[in-house]
C-alpha cells in the first residue's frame, strides 16, 4: 500500500531489506529532520523558525494529509500524526512520514473504523481515546495540535510546565475563547515578529480543528483552503517597521514639534495654504473629522475625565497614547473588534478637542501678546 502513495506531501518509499526476521523499510532521506527539533529545545545558536516558514509546514502538512483522505482510494486515516512524524527537506518543504499506525477506510456508507486505540498521547481525538471509533475527523484534530504547537512552540505534553499548562490543548482552550488573549499564545520565540491579523486567523483555523464533537471540526480540504491562504500572506519585519515609521514614530515627539504640529495644520489659514484637510490617521484635521463623526457632549466627558477619574488628558498623556498606538503590537490589534474600534474613535475624539484648545489658547495668547507666558 505505502508503494502507491505518492505526493509531494509525503516521504517517498525507496525500498525495503530482509535479512532473517530482520525488516527495514528505506525512505527518502530528509536533510532538515523533523518538525519537532525546529520547534522544541532549540539550541541558542539555533535559529528558530520565523512565522511565514511555520506557515509553509502547516499548509504542506496539510495538503499530504488532503491527499490521503481525498485522494487515495480507499481513503487512508493517518492516525499518528505529530510534529516528529513531519520531515523536513530543503527549504523547510513538510512530508509526512511512519505511516505504520495508517488505518485504510471508512467504506461505503461507514462513518468511522473501530480499532485498538493506538497514536500518541496529546495528540489522539477525544472521541477515538475514549470510543476507538476513528475517523477522518480523528486526523484533523490531530493536526489542530500540531498546528497549536508551531503558533506557540509548546510541546502537546509538558511535565516541566506549571500545573494546567501540561496538556496544550487544555492549556489553549479558555484563551482560544478571549481574542483579547490571543497575543499571549503566540510562540515568545518570534519575538513580535508576526502579523496581529495572521496570528488571529491561524488560532482560528486551530481552534475549529480542534472541536471537541469530530462532526463540527472543518474537512481537511478546506483546512488547506484556509493554510495557503495564510502561508501567501508573507510577513516582512523590515517591511512592517519601514511602514510605521512612514506612518508616524514610535517614540514620543517633543512638545515644541507637537505644538508646531497642531499650529501648522490646525489653523484655517494654514489649512487653506496647505490644500485640503489631510486624511492621515495621525492629522489633526482627521481626528477632527472622527470627532464630528463619533462624539456626543457626554462622551466626550468621559473621556476628558479618562474614564472617571477627575483629570482631563494633557499633553503628556496625550504624548503616552500616541506612543502606545503607534506602536507595531498596538496597530496590528486596533480595528480587530467593533469594541476598539469604538475605543479609538472616541480617544481620537479626544486628542482632537485637546489641540483645538491648544490652538485656541494661542490665539489668545497672541492676541494678549503673551505667547510665550501662555506654555510655560
Amino acid at each position: 500500500m505505502l508503494s502507491l502513495l505518492h505526493h509531494p506531501n509525503l516521504v517517498n518509499l525507496i525500498g525495503y531489506c530482509a535479512d532473517g526476521d530482520q525488516r527495514l523499510l528505506v525512505y527518502e532521506f530528509m536533510p532538515l529532520g523533523s518538525l519537532e527539533d525546529h520547534l522544541h529545545d532549540i539550541p541558542l545558536d539555533k535559529e528558530p523558525l520565523d512565522w511565514n516558514t511555520r506557515m509553509k509546514i502547516a499548509a504542506g502538512a496539510a495538503k499530504g494529509l488532503e491527499y490521503l483522505h481525498d485522494k487515495a482510494n480507499p481513503p487512508v486515516i493517518y492516525r499518528d500524526l505529530k510534529s516528529s512524524n513531519i520531515l523536513l527537506d530543503e527549504g523547510y518543504h513538510p512530508k509526512l512520514s511512519d505511516f505504520g499506525l495508517r488505518k485504510l477506510g471508512p467504506f461505503g456508507d461507514k462513518t468511522h473504523v473501530s480499532t485498538r486505540v493506538m497514536g500518541t498521547y496529546g495528540y489522539c481525538a477525544p472521541e477515538y481515546a475514549m470510543t476507538g471509533q476513528l475517523t477522518l475527523k480523528s486526523d484533523v484534530y490531530s493536526f489542530g495540535v500540531v498546528f497549536l504547537e508551531l503558533i506557540t512552540g509548546r510541546k502537546a505534553i509538558d511535565n516541566t510546565r506549571a500545573p494546567g499548562e501540561h496538556n496544550l490543548v487544555a492549556w489553549a482552550q479558555p484563551l482560544l475563547k478571549d481574542s483579547r488573549k490571543f497575543s499571549k499564545m503566540a510562540d515568545p520565540l518570534l519575538k513580535g515578529r508576526y502579523p496581529m491579523r495572521g496570528l488571529y486567523q491561524a488560532l482560528a483555523v486551530a481552534a475549529m480543528c480542534l472541536q471537541e464533537q469530530a462532526a463540527t471540526r472543518p474537512l481537511i480540504g478546506d483546512v488547506v483552503t484556509a493554510l495557503k491562504y495564510l502561508a501567501s500572506q508573507t510577513y516582512d519585519p523590515i517591511a512592517v517597521a519601514a511602514q510605521n515609521n512612514r506612518v508616524g514614530p514610535s517614540t514620543p515627539r517633543s512638545r515644541d514639534e507637537r505644538r508646531g504640529m497642531a499650529d501648522g495644520l490646525d489653523s484655517p489659514e494654514d489649512r487653506g495654504r496647505l490644500g485640503s484637510p489631510s486624511t492621515h490617521k495621525n492629522s489633526p484635521d482627521f481626528r477632527k473629522r472622527d470627532a464630528r463623526e463619533s462624539s456626543t457632549g457626554t462622551a466626550l466627558a468621559r473621556i476628558e475625565t479618562g474614564g472617571g477619574s477627575g483629570r482631563k488628558l494633557g499633553l503628556d498623556e496625550l504624548e503616552r497614547h500616541e506612543s502606545q498606538r503607534d506602536s507595531p503590537v498596538r496597530t496590528g490589534r486596533a480595528g480587530e473588534t467593533p469594541r476598539n474600534r469604538d475605543l479609538d474613535r472616541e480617544r481620537a475624539a479626544a486628542e482632537a478637542k485637546v489641540w483645538g484648545e491648544n490652538w485656541r489658547e494661542k490665539k489668545r495668547a497672541n492676541a494678549m501678546g503673551s505667547f510665550d507666558g501662555t506654555y510655560e
